[in-house]
């Protein structure tokens, strides 16, 4: 039974014999540098990238799901891709907002 879905996953259309598995399974870096970058400090994060990040992941997300043969491992990586840049623009976003807040106390003062 094993080697039947072992051999069912290898000849599946998008399965480690194509490039439509490789290419999303080697995006995963992209994530996981996300991830990594959660210790910078948000001031060194960037909008544009980050807003690039999320609206590319959800898109492809979108993509992987309706595709036939529907591609999990890229709608997968895709999701992780878009969770991990709104992380980093939601802390980017707190922390600009605490830096006005401070401005205008400091401004009051």
């Amino acid at each position: 039974m094993t080697n039947s879905k072992l051999q069912a996953f290898w000849n599946h259309p998008a399965g480690p014999k194509t490039i439509h598995f490789w290419a999303p399974t080697f995006k995963w870096g992209l994530t996981i540098a996300n991830i990594l970058d959660s210790s910078k400090p948000p001031e060194e994060l960037s909008y544009p990238q980050q807003s690039v990040l999320a609206c590319s992941g959800l898109i492809w997300a979108r993509y992987g799901t309706v595709i036939t043969p529907k591609n999990w491992n890229l709608a997968s990586v895709n999701f992780g891709m878009s969770l991990t840049a709104l992380f980093q623009l939601s802390r980017k976003i707190q922390h600009d907002l605490s830096a006005k807040t401070q401005e205008a106390d400091a401004e009051e003062e």
